[in-house]
């Protein structure tokens, strides 16, 4: 069995004309989608924590070094998407690239990392929603036994996204603009409470961590070199940045609507770097205006934006905060379950997953099935399990799907130099291999106990594969080289 047999791209091109989907979506439409999912819990939550927690002011640098790493990762990705726009993304990059086998773990790793995601975000936005409408918090709290606050903004958000894509880019798109706006008024507002007092020292000396911590709760790569663990300086500037990278996870769900799109070739390149230059700027800036309204060990770590203006009497702005990660949090879940419909789709177009799950439907022209069951379990989880602890699976998940994107890149333009390619990464292969390093490296600095989750996760998908995909892939079957069951 040929575990590494790839995917014709010709295939992939000639399919994505048939599949079904329907093309509505224009460049600042994907650009909304863009800054939709990725402006959410990091900027009004992690950027507090973290500069209190390892980096200090210095938080500001984790977000530049964040967005330098998600910057490289959207060119790979960019050039990738306008060349073979398709909905599986990094999943049909690398089935068309390192063989099945990668393409099946990255489709997997995918498929935790916005599941996972959008679970979290449930309950964070029934935390919040219940905080801003006074509602109990046995039903909407951390602490009920069932969240219906996290079931039922699924389920609401789940129903637009079976409607149509366009119906959920005008949703998200309207949530977009009112997340921005606070995002602005958290910086201009800010600016009248600068304290520069507060930015110094930028880098507070390096200090060892909290006793009580365990192997399991030290970055990867300290815990593999025997370091003392410990917190600030550089070191915990860079574990820092590993952590709200999870601020920038998202942007490649755009690279999955590519047969959704009108001009594939040249939107989803503006889609996927135009959102992500918006969110980094903002995501600096606000980190700036925190770091210099609190000193970085007075912040909260449980509403550090609401809590920083209510610090200097401005209660009003904390109201708008609040609204703001309201709708901030909607449209990250909106985002993510249209993705992992599309994700679904193409797997099981491929034959990896059952052909049901990428059925389109008749009217609506979206894979209902896969997305109502996508849906269904991220109900469970967010409104069954506390997982707030689990958030780091998202970050890994990400990095190690970015890895894999630029990997793919110079390995397809070996094998297909003739590919037309309306967007090319620049210094290629020199910086798609750089760009997989750094996101090693972050991936090193996650926990221990994050990366044994992660292994967890990705044997139940090898033990998956193995038993089903490996025997009903479509590639397979068009080789001769399935076996009996």
């Amino acid at each position: 069995m040929n575990i590494l047999r790839t995917l014709p791209v010709e295939d992939v091109l000639a399919r994505g004309e048939r599949s079904g989907l329907v093309r509505r979506l224009t460049g600042k439409e994907l650009v909304g989608f863009g800054i939709g999912i990725i402006i959410g819990t990091g900027v009004f939550t992690l950027a507090g924590v973290e500069a209190k927690d390892h980096a200090g002011p210095a938080v500001v640098l984790s977000f530049i070094i964040g967005g330098i790493v998600a910057a490289l990762a959207a060119l790979a990705y960019a050039e990738l998407a306008s060349a073979v726009p398709t909905a599986g993304s990094a999943y049909t990059y690398a089935y068309a690239t390192l063989g099945e086998l990668f393409a099946w773990i990255i489709g997997w790793d995918l498929l935790l990392e916005f599941a996972l995601g959008a679970a979290v975000v449930s309950r964070s936005w029934s935390g919040y929603i219940a905080n801003l409408l006074g509602l109990p918090e046995a039903w909407f709290g951390e602490d009920a036994t069932v969240n219906f606050g996290a079931i039922l903004i699924i389920a609401v958000l789940t129903a637009v996204a079976v409607i149509g894509i366009r119906e959920s880019s005008w949703v998200t798109n309207a949530l977009v603009v009112v997340k921005v706006a606070v995002c602005v008024l958290v910086i201009v507002a800010g600016l009248f409470f600068f304290n520069g007092a507060n930015l110094h020292p930028f880098i507070p000396p390096a200090q060892p961590a909290e006793s009580g911590a365990t192997v399991l709760e030290q970055p990867l790569v300290s815990a593999l070199l025997g370091l003392d663990q410990s917190v600030y300086g550089f070191g915990g500037v860079l574990t820092a940045a590993a952590i709200v990278f999870f601020a920038y996870t998202g942007f490649e769900a755009l690279a999955n609507l590519g047969e959704e799109t009108k001009r594939p070739h040249r939107d989803l390149p503006t889609g996927l770097l135009g959102s992500l230059i918006v969110c980094t700027l903002l995501y600096v800036l606000v980190a700036v205006v925190l770091a210099a309204m609190v000193d970085y060990r007075q912040i909260d770590e449980g509403a550090p934006l609401a809590a920083a203006f209510q610090s200097v009497g401005q209660p009003w702005v904390a109201a708008l905060i609040s609204l703001g990660a309201v709708t901030g949090l909607t449209s990250v879940m909106m985002v993510e379950l249209v993705t992992i419909g599309r994700i679904g789709f193409a797997m099981s177009r491929d034959g990896l997953l059952p052909p049901k799950l990428s059925q389109v439907h008749s009217k609506w022209g979206t894979p209902h099935r896969m997305t109502i069951g996508g849906a269904v379990v991220i109900m469970l989880l967010g409104g069954f399990i506390p997982i707030s602890e689990l958030s780091d699976m998202v970050s890994i998940g990400a990095l190690s799907g970015f890895l894999i994107v630029a990997l793919a890149v110079p390995v397809l333009r070996r094998t297909k130099p003739d590919l037309h390619r309306p967007f090319r990464m620049p210094l290629s292969p020199v910086l798609p291999v750089i760009t997989a390093v750094a996101c090693l490296y972050l991936m090193s600095n996650l926990d221990v106990i994050t990366w044994l989750r992660f292994a967890a996760w990705l044997v139940l998908g090898l033990v998956i594969y193995f038993a089903y995909g490996r025997t009903h892939a479509h590639l397979a079957r068009r080789t001769g080289q399935a076996t009996e069951d």
